[in-house]
């Protein structure tokens, strides 16, 4: 039996892409890459249940297209949609340097303005537009602000805080 102590979220499913069982994902992790036969896991229903990877290819830095097996129809494959991806922690490959983290790693997090305070929780990253944007849902509702690393002053992994220097009147834009 697969333990979740043992696993670690390295991205999500998004949506089917054609007919024949590709669908999309994000990652912040792509070490399953160094693997000769990668799989990734998904819960289902509160279990954790391998799935082989077949065929994979990145469309950008942080998102891909992948074919599983035995799920070769987009009608198969609409279960895993928005569905967390994990992989088995003694299968990383160990990171050298922070600035291997993708945008999507800090979905979760914490924005913290230097002048308004808190803004509210990265909830997604846009990354369909020239310059990625992190949704973040806030007390009033969602805004977006640009994914920028000018932007960023400091981060705390522990707390899971992003600290930000955001221009003025960008908020009142939103």
């Amino acid at each position: 039996m697969i333990k979740r102590e043992n696993l670690v979220k390295i991205g999500q499913f998004k949506k089917p892409h054609g007919v024949k069982g590709e669908i999309t994902f994000t990652f912040t992790d792509d070490s399953f890459e160094n693997n000769e036969r990668p799989f990734f896991i998904g819960e289902i229903d509160g279990i954790f249940v391998p799935f082989r990877v077949e065929d994979y290819r990145f469309t950008s830095d942080t998102a891909g297209m992948v074919r599983l097996k035995n799920l070769d129809s987009d009608s198969k494959v609409r279960f895993l949609s928005n569905k967390e991806i994990y992989f088995p922690k003694e299968q990383l490959v160990a990171r050298t340097s922070e600035d291997s983290h993708t945008w999507d790693y800090f979905i979760g997090f914490t924005v913290i303005d230097e002048h308004s305070g808190k803004i509210g929780t990265i909830t997604d990253v846009e990354e369909s537009t020239l310059n990625a944007l992190f949704i973040i849902e806030t007390a009033t509702g969602e805004i977006l602000i640009p994914a920028a690393g000018e932007m960023i002053t400091g981060v705390d992994e522990e707390k899971k805080e992003l600290h930000v220097a955001l221009p003025e009147g960008l908020l009142e834009l939103s």
